[in-house]
Parts: C-alpha cells; structure tokens; sequence
C-alpha cells in the first residue's frame, strides 16, 4: 500500500456513473461522471483527470489506484462473456443439466431454468478417476485429446473450464490436462476448479469455474488495458482490485481469478456502512446503497458487513433461492435488484405500473438527460416532483431538462393510467421504492434478522434522495447519510484492506480427529495467502483468521466456526467441538445431543491491518440555520405541492438541525428530509435523520 502522505485514489465503475474518491492524506476530493460503457477505461482516465485537477495533484504524485467495477457482474448478467466449455470426468457430463436434481419451484411447470452459461454440446469428458480420498483410482488417458481440442476449435470455444471429479483433494489431473491443452492451444484461457473454487459439491464448484472462465477473457483485457492506460497518463503507482468479499487484491490475482469480482463496486458501499455503523457505536444497521442501475442491501451487525461462501447470479425468479447461476466465493451477502435512477418506468398489458428491472443506463440515460432517451425512469419521476435541482445534477456536469422527463412521463405512464404528470411520477417513485423495502424485508427474512430496528446507512448517487421514503415502508426509524454519499463506494474502497480468502476442503468427523493433517493443511494455506498479500503489501502486521466449516454429521449446510490463534495444538478437536455446539446453540436455540460433527471446509484469511476508528458521539441540536432557497415539491401522499427549504450541506456546522420536509443538496446527490422527519448534523459531518412519530426528533436535547 502507499506510504502515508501520498495520494491514493478509488475508482468505482458503476452502470450509469464512474465515481472517484481521492484522499491526499488531509483532504478527500471526489467527483462523479457518466460512464463510458463502450471503452470504460476512458470514462475512468477521465474522472482521475478531473480529481487530479481538483485537488493539485500530478500524476507522479499518486501512491495506489484502488479500483472497483461492476464489469464482471454486467458480463455475467447481459451474457457479454465469452464462449465456454466444460472438461469433466468421463461418465459425469451432465452435471450442469442434472445440477441438485430438483427444481427451484417443484409445482411450476412453465419453470425457467437458470442459465448456466455452457450447452451439453459444449461439455466434454476425458477418462480418469480421483476417489473421494484424493487417491487415483484411474490415471488420465490423454490420448483422445487432439480429437476433443478439434470439436473445441469447431465449436468457437474461447475460454475452457475443467473440473474433474474430487479434483479438490488431488489436483494432478487437472494441472496436466491444462499443461497439455497449453502446450497445444496457448491462446486458450483454461480455467481450473480446484484453484478458482477447490471445494466438495460438484456442481458449485463447475459452476465457479464456468463462470470465471466465462468473463476471464473480457477481464483479462479490461485490467490490461486500464494498467496500460494509467502508465500512459503517468501513473506509476500499484493497481489494486476490490474483491466481493470488501479486499483488495493484485492485479494478476484478478486476471487469474475475476470470479471474486462480481460484487467487486457494491462490496465497497458495505464496507463504507461497517465503518460508520462502528464510528457512531451501532450494532445493528442497514446498508442502503442506490445508484443509477441497481439497489443493493447488506446487513451490518457488530460493525461487520454479512458475508457469505455462496452467491447467486442472474436469479430467474429474483427473490427465489436456487433459480441463478451458484458460484462459491467469499462475497459480502447482499441483495441487490434493478432498481436505481436509470430503472424504466412502463404500464404492462394488465394496466399494471412497474419500475425496472432494465436502465437507461449513461447512453442514451433518462429522457430528462436530452441525450436521446424517450422512456420515463425514476431519475425523471424525481426531476419532475421537484427533488433534484436540475442545474445542479452530477456537479453540473449532466444539464437535466424537466420538461423532457414530464413529456414522458405523461405519454409513457398519464396517457395509459388516465393521471396526470405528478401523479404518473408519485407512482413511479412509490413503486420503485416498494420494490426496494420489499427487497430489504425479504433479506432479513431470509437470514432470520429483524429491519425495522435497525438504522439505515444510505448513500449511493440516489440513496439519500429515497431514504426517508424506503425507511418508512420498512419501519426503520433513523437514517445516517454520511458526507460524501454520492460516491460512496468508492470513499468505501479507500479503507478496504489488501486481503486474501482461500478455502480447503479436508473430511474430517470429530471422533476421527486428525490435528497433523489440520496443521499440514493450514501451513500451504497461510504460504499461498500471505503471499498473494504481500504481493500488494511488503512487510508490516497481517491479520490472520483461521475458519472450519462444520456440521452435524447427515446435514446439508455447514456454520462457520473460528479456529484459535496460535500454534494448533492437540486439543484442537476437542476446542473446535465446543465452539461449534455454543454458536449453533445461538443461532438455532439447541444442540443435537449425541451426533457427532463433521468438518467440510478449513479457511484461511490474511488481511493489512485496518485504519484506527474514532467514536463519533451523538449530536446535539445546537442551531437552526437559514435556508438557502426554497423549491416546490410535489408530495404525493397528500396529494399536493410543498415549498421546501433547501440547504447547501457544505455550509451546515454540527449541531445543526433541519425539520422535514427540507432537501440538502451537495454537488453529487440530494438528500430527502421527508415531513415525518427530522435531521441533525454530527460533529463529522454525517447527517442523522430521524423518524418524528418515534420522538427521534427530539433526542439529543432537541
């Protein structure tokens, strides 16, 4: 990482903006413009030039370049990757098409399948056989491997993942098969499983593999291209990656393996909502990030972003578990939908509103952008009952034109409901903000959470703008909007750490304890993670975790239990026992008395150290400052138009307070202080509203 005083930027590439945060040591510069989705690396030359300009700075100056995208999950989404086959075992082809042999939703039988990416045509087997015991059962016959690279050649196939059976355990067979079709084909990208996912379950694990050979290609030439483009302007400095997890890696770990950067933008926003959640002393909180094309949700408990081994891509059914694409890599848990500014507004055959889930992304953008886009989107509905000031909109850099979004709203969304203007953009606002409280109720339901305890952290290029509206669906009753939020993620990358993930499986029962085989598995695990973090990070203090993924042994699902630090000594099974019954006793109310454990999966986490946090106190109402201007807003709960005072939050000190209705504009985003509340700034510059019903209003000597 960069030595302090030098200058380190993030970049965050998202559908419709690219957002750069930029901290020279005592001051963060941050700026926002429209992405350039046919050559994304211009659109993030160009932002670092405007930061650069900002805040005086030379391009010799910069110390790291931090970088986040949603590139690999767009590629994933849209299907933009390249064209992939499958090598597996002889006598196991079907895998992908048998997958957990069970549909998603048993009782639909016009059911959509997940698509996984690569056609039966397009798998092949080579004979070999690996036990479950990683011993050879078969050694791998090769000698039909000019045919198989024929069909490949025929078939257009790009990029190849090979997952063999219990390739897990024993790799060998994987490794020489790559070696072989490398030495034979070098411009083919090869993937394999037991490096991008060396986990039990077959099918999670070729489904990993699959996809990471799926955007290996496209991101191979994006990191390229971008590494290539910073030296040309100058920069010089180390080039890291966020992973889904909320780290950072190198550069090479993201070319082998950009798999771990599906979530690579939204991991930044959790990882901003964990630092303000410990800085203001929450334990419970929600992260609310909007942007132009989605809205994605997490849930922060103990100053921690949930996390998860296994995430879902392009789910059919969007709230039905097992109707995406599985890949098993560490990822910040998240949901998130197609619901943001760009999200597009319709009337369907029914007569039926609905907002998303496609954007207008930057090109052509919402109508009210006057670059050629005619249907109505929630960026327009907002322009239109007032919220956004459209001289103000992206720093200026984005002229909005009112006039355009009510023309479409009223063609578009009045002409078919018979309503006017207003009221065609009051429902596009409620039903885009109903999606995401109800997105929001689901995830909690999911993990067994309660949300309207929780205090919302909301930020994103829209976050604030909604917030007060999504809060009040959900019950939530105290919102932080931190400084800066327009370009959340970004600001969230620059207190990423440089880390690393790998996990193992090794069988193991607790009756059957093997420590030697433990402590063997861990010391190749500790030399290849601190490795790939040294990488990034010369010397210094690592934090190190070490996890086993246990069970009750006959059950599917594995909890995960941290190991002790330090030398692991003999009494490790008894240890990791007793872990294990205390948190299944947590977070299930029992144990199951006299059944044994099993261990699946071992893990091991090397991270840099993380920045020093300050406690932020609460705030106490010291002032009520002057409007800056007034603007009409239509409030469409009462069906009528407000004057609400406006405030420009560079010129609000701690200790002031505002009662809703109000807006709070910054250059990168507006913030929405409905009537039913109230807002007070903290002593470092976040702005806390609060429910008035609830008495929130009048905390804090207010």
């Amino acid at each position: 990482m960069s030595s302090q005083g030098q200058n380190r930027i993030a970049v965050d590439i998202g559908g419709t903006f690219t957002d750069i945060a930029l901290d020279s040591g005592s001051s963060l510069y941050t700026a926002k413009t429209l992405t350039t989705p046919q050559d994304p690396v211009r659109g993030v030359i160009d932002v670092i030039r405007i930061a650069c300009r900002d805040a005086g700075c030379e391009s010799a100056a910069i110390g790291s370049v931090i970088h986040g995208t949603t590139l690999a999950t767009n590629a994933l989404i849209e299907r933009k990757g390249a064209r992939v086959g499958l090598i597996t075992t002889e006598g196991f082809r079907d895998i992908i098409e048998i997958a957990y042999e069970r549909r998603y939703d048993q009782y639909d039988i016009f059911i959509d399948k997940p698509d996984l990416l690569v056609t039966r045509e397009d798998c092949w087997t080579v004979p070999e056989r690996i036990d479950a015991d990683g011993n050879v059962l078969q050694e791998l016959d090769t000698r039909k491997l000019n045919r198989l690279l024929r069909e490949i050649d025929r078939r257009g196939v790009e990029s190849v993942a090979i997952c063999l059976l219990h390739s897990y355990l024993n790799p060998a067979h994987e490794q020489k098969l790559r070696d072989l079709i490398q030495a034979r084909r070098p411009g083919l990208s090869i993937t394999l499983s037991s490096e991008v996912c060396p986990e039990i379950r077959e099918f999670d694990r070729a489904c990993t593999a699959l996809a990471n050979a799926y955007i290996k290609p496209l991101m191979a030439t994006y990191l390229t291209d971008l590494s290539a483009a910073l030296i040309a302007e100058g920069i010089e400095a180390p080039l890291f990656i966020v992973t889904s997890g909320g780290g950072m890696t190198t550069l090479e770990t993201a070319t082998r393996f950009p798999i771990r950067l599906v979530e690579s933008g939204p991991s930044g926003g959790a990882v901003l909502a964990a630092r303000i959640a410990r800085e203001c002393g929450i334990d419970s909180a929600l992260s609310f990030d909007l942007g132009g094309t989605t809205a994605k949700l997490c849930l922060v408990d103990q100053g921690a972003p949930q996390r998860s081994r296994q995430f879902e891509i392009g789910r059919a059914e969007r709230f039905v578990k097992g109707s995406g694409l599985p890949v098993r890599i560490p990822v910040v848990e998240m949901i998130e939908i197609g619901a943001g500014g760009g999200s597009i507004a319709r009337v369907d055959s029914l007569q039926r509103l609905a907002v998303g889930p496609d954007s207008a992304g930057s090109d052509p953008g919402p109508s009210c952008y006057d670059r050629g886009g005619e249907l109505p989107t929630v960026t327009d509905a907002d322009v239109a009952l007032g919220f956004i000031d459209p001289a103000a909109f992206a720093e200026g850099r984005v002229r909005l034109k009112p006039q355009k979004a009510r023309a479409a709203i009223k063609s578009k969304i009045g002409a078919a409901l018979k309503t006017s203007a207003n009221q065609g953009a009051y429902g596009i606002s409620q039903m885009v903000d109903e999606n995401m409280a109800n997105a929001a109720r689901v995830h909690a339901v999911e993990h067994g959470k309660e949300i309207s305890a929780r205090t919302m952290i909301a930020f994103g290029g829209n976050g604030p703008l909604h917030a007060t509206r999504v809060a009040q669906k959900v019950g939530v009753d105290r919102i932080i909007i931190p400084r800066d939020p327009g370009v959340g993620s970004a600001v969230g990358f620059l207190s990423a750490p440089i880390s690393y993930e790998i996990i193992r499986s090794l069988y193991m029962r607790g009756d059957n304890f093997d420590v030697s085989a433990v402590h063997e598995l861990f010391a190749e695990m500790e030399k290849e993670g601190r490795a790939v973090v040294r990488a990034g990070a010369a010397g210094g203090r690592l934090d190190e975790r070490r996890l086993a993924f246990m069970r009750y042994q006959g059950q599917g699902h594995e909890i995960e239990i941290p190991l002790p630090a330090g030398r692991l000594g003999a009494g490790l099974g008894k240890e990791i026992r007793r872990r294990f019954d205390r948190l299944y006793q947590q977070q299930y109310g029992r144990t199951v008395p006299n059944v044994d454990v099993e261990i699946i999966n071992w893990a091991f986490v090397a991270a840099t150290p993380g920045a020093a946090i300050k406690s932020v106190p609460a705030p106490r109402l010291q002032s009520r400052p002057r409007a800056d201007g007034r603007r009409k807003i239509y409030w469409g709960q009462q069906r009528r138009t407000l004057e609400a005072p406006c405030f420009d939050r560079h010129r609000l000190k701690p200790g002031d307070g505002i009662r809703g209705p109000a807006l709070i504009v910054e250059a990168q985003t507006t913030t929405l202080v409905g009537p039913e509340f109230s807002a007070i700034v903290d002593r470092v510059g976040n702005i806390v509203i609060n429910s008035v019903k609830k008495g929130g209003g009048k905390t804090n000597g207010e």
